[in-house]
């Protein structure tokens, strides 16, 4: 078993490492370096996700330096790897064989939702894996076996998840009504283990309270309806159930979901339940995007094993896991096999930036959509959030963007005058839109910035031009 996680772990570094660059990954480098220098998410940046991450993945980003944005893919990769195995012990645990348990858990690891969200420096992997490990104590209480340490466990795995991503709390929030049910279910035990999350999120609430309602509820809510306000199509009920669909079949967890309904035991419910409250959560926010299926998939497949496990599958069914193992491959595939290493052609620019910063004298704070390209020191915490906010127009006003900390493109105005402006990393090859980049670029050169192409990168940093000394006057003879 060693080994084959070992084998898995070599595997998914590697494909994280492979990887093209996404625009995503521009607010979670940033938050996690920021934090490592001291800055508080929300009070002195702005982070627009539930605070858990920036924190965990502060000392990594400490540690690591320059080379945070790999270490981060690949402390993700890590938690997939987690994430699989939880699953594969949690359909052992509900009585699974180890075939059918392997085969189920085979077919969770080729899923394109898993597979790119455990790729990439975003927030899904902590989360996920947070769920995946509390499914065999959830078994566990299911089968009335658990213990008060599984309940706790539960209960702090499942906050934790929450604390990470905000999408994961429904699930939490339905396990925890589930227990309400069965005093068997130590559901006070469970509500103790939650405590230590629901305590720190408390504290940034006090200390903070606008900064956390706006980065967790307001912006999730408002800005990608803004954002696609020209696409209306993207927002509509059509786009949402296509892009489900393609998205579930992207990977056997569309064939899961048809394999899996009919019989099944009493205590399988909360299974059941756990997936439905994925779906939920993932059909909330407009548009969907894969990664928001990933709450669903770990009970889905657990459920899948025991269910093949009582009614193995028959040969119409293996043909069709299959082929739907291979669609789920198919996206991972094409986005490396592009050739080249991206994360080191990534690095490398990276480090050109920071050889033309120290060539211009420049310390920073330097403005930019692509903040992951910057060493700490130099990071505008203003631009912590990438292109997100930059992006939108009406979502708060000039001076709540100045008390959060934020600028956005409508009122470019308020950037005034930073050292540097920086452009480049936010555009089509990063899945981002070149437009807003160029916002900024236009804004650096009316302000009379001195543009300074970075060799051999397609990034232009933009130097603010020194103001030249006044000539000292001349005594009259």
């Amino acid at each position: 078993m060693l080994l084959v996680l070992a084998a898995l772990a070599i595997f998914l570094i590697a494909l994280a490492l492979l990887r093209p660059v996404d625009h995503d990954e521009s607010q979670y480098v940033p938050a996690a370096i920021l934090t490592a220098h001291g800055l508080l998410p929300y009070r002195d940046f702005a982070y627009l996700q539930t605070p858990l991450q920036p924190y965990l993945f502060a000392p990594i980003a400490a540690l690591a330096g320059d080379w945070t944005w790999p270490a981060l893919r690949i402390a993700n990769a890590l938690l997939g790897v987690a994430t699989i195995a939880a699953v594969h012990r949690a359909a052992r645990v509900g009585g699974a064989d180890t075939r059918a348990a392997a085969i189920a858990t085979a077919l969770f690891a080729t899923c394109d939702i898993l597979l790119f969200s455990i790729g990439t420096a975003r927030n899904d992997a902590l989360p996920a894996a947070c769920l995946a490990l509390a499914l065999p104590a959830i078994v566990r209480t299911a089968r009335n076996q658990a213990s008060r340490r599984d309940a706790i466990l539960i209960g702090a795995l499942l906050a934790a998840s929450a604390t990470a991503k905000i999408s994961y709390a429904l699930p939490a929030l339905t396990y925890g009504v589930w227990t309400l049910f069965s005093r068997n279910r130590r559901p006070w035990w469970t509500l103790l283990g939650a405590m230590p999350f629901a305590l720190f999120t408390l504290a940034l609430l006090a200390a903070s309270p606008e900064g956390v309602l706006f980065g967790v509820l307001a912006f999730p809510g408002q800005a990608p309806t803004e954002w696609y306000q020209a696409r209306p199509w993207k927002l509509s009920n059509a786009a949402k159930i296509i892009d489900t669909l393609k998205f579930l079949a992207l990977g056997p967890a569309l064939l899961a979901i048809v394999a899996t309904t009919g019989r099944r035991h009493r205590w399988h419910l909360i299974l059941d339940l756990l997936i439905l409250a994925g779906l939920i959560a993932a059909l909330a926010p407009v548009p969907t995007w894969r990664q928001y299926l990933l709450p669903m998939l770990p009970a889905l497949f657990v459920r899948l094993a025991l269910f093949w496990h009582a009614h193995p599958p028959g040969k119409s069914m293996r043909i069709a896991a299959v082929v739907f193992a291979c669609a789920g491959l198919a996206p991972t595939i094409e986005a490396v096999a592009s050739g080249g290493i991206p994360m080191h052609d990534a690095m490398r620019d990276a480090s050109a930036v920071r050889q033309a910063l120290d060539r211009e004298h420049v310390a920073g704070p330097v403005a930019t959509l692509s903040p992951q390209f910057l060493p700490g020191r130099a990071i505008d915490p203003r631009f912590a959030a990438g292109p997100f906010y930059f992006r939108s127009t009406a979502l708060l006003n000039a001076g709540q963007e100045r008390h959060f900390r934020l600028v956005s493109h409508a009122r470019i105005a308020l950037l005034g005058q930073p050292p540097a402006i920086l452009t480049g990393g936010e555009g089509a090859w990063s899945s981002g839109d070149d437009r807003i980049d160029a916002a900024l670029a236009t804004y650096a050169i009316r302000q009379g910035y001195r543009a300074v192409p970075v060799p051999g990168t397609r990034f232009t940093l933009y130097v603010a031009r020194r103001a030249s000394p006044r000539p000292a006057p001349r005594n009259s003879p």
